[in-house]
């Protein structure tokens, strides 16, 4: 299936751990889809699984048609980009060396133009000759969007599949809102497929065209903001008193927690 990431039966299994159990969805060009549930739900393990650095144990990803495994290390990196919760430097780099990384599986003639055309648009051009290891948590979570972007910045325009895992975690209000809006734009240009894992279901009903609610390494709910964020669904899942209600300005769901 070309232009289509997709898993068939995925399943994980550690020890006598069942860490995915029997996962099938799949990822399309020009969309967002945000994965939720508790903690422990499996979300950031199926990223991992669905980027190629955990193989399954049962079942497969496939890429355009073909198994992970199968694609050469250098043109998954031009297919595909991870931004993960936490990302360490060893040595003392500045933002745009950091950035810059992402170009690795690119020829190195126009680095400086695509990573100057990414820090203007993810904001980090406040942020230039600065040391990444001194940086807060959000500045640095905004760097490692930068990173991620550069790497599948091809002919002005971001291509392929993008996964970030908790990345508005770290951010405040308006950097939260900055990176989502960003995200949804740049999905909505047709050539980028955004995953993102989100704990904060009302920023998925906002952003996301669909949700993936796992538990215990179960998808459990599949499809559009409405049809996943129900009261009975989610007080199932998360086992929490809480209720929903429509957004004053938009056509999707919202949830609070009851006193």
């Amino acid at each position: 299936m070309s232009g289509l990431l997709h898993t068939e039966n995925l399943s994980l299994k550690i020890g006598n751990r069942l860490l995915l159990d029997n996962i099938n969805i799949e990822l399309k060009p020009g969309k967002v889809v945000a994965l939720i549930g508790p903690n422990g739900a499996g979300k950031s393990t199926l990223l991992r699984t669905l980027t190629g650095f955990q193989p399954p144990s049962s079942g497969h990803v496939a890429l355009n048609g073909k198994d992970l495994a199968h694609w050469p290390s250098e043109a998954l990196s031009r297919q595909r980009a991870v931004m993960r919760q936490q990302s360490t430097m060893a040595f003392s780099w500045s933002v745009e060396e950091v950035i810059a990384m992402g170009r690795a599986p690119w020829p190195s003639e126009n680095t400086d133009k695509v990573v100057s055309q990414i820090m203007a648009l993810t904001g980090c051009d406040a942020l230039k000759g600065r040391d990444f290891c001194h940086l807060s948590g959000g500045e640095q979570q905004r760097v490692q969007l930068a990173r991620a972007l550069v790497q599948l910045w091809h002919d002005d325009t971001p291509r392929g599949w993008l996964f970030l895992d908790e990345p508005t975690s770290a951010l405040d209000l308006y950097h939260q809102q900055h990176l989502l809006r960003l995200l949804k734009r740049l999905a909505e240009m047709g050539e980028l497929s955004v995953c993102v894992v989100l704990h904060d279901l009302n920023l998925a009903a906002l952003w996301a065209d669909s949700i993936v609610l796992l538990h215990q390494g179960r998808v459990v709910a599949d499809g559009t903001p409405d049809s996943v964020l129900e009261e009975q669904t989610l007080q199932r899942w998360y086992q929490a008193d809480l209720r929903v209600f429509r957004h004053p300005e938009h056509p999707v769901p919202q949830v609070g927690l009851r006193q």
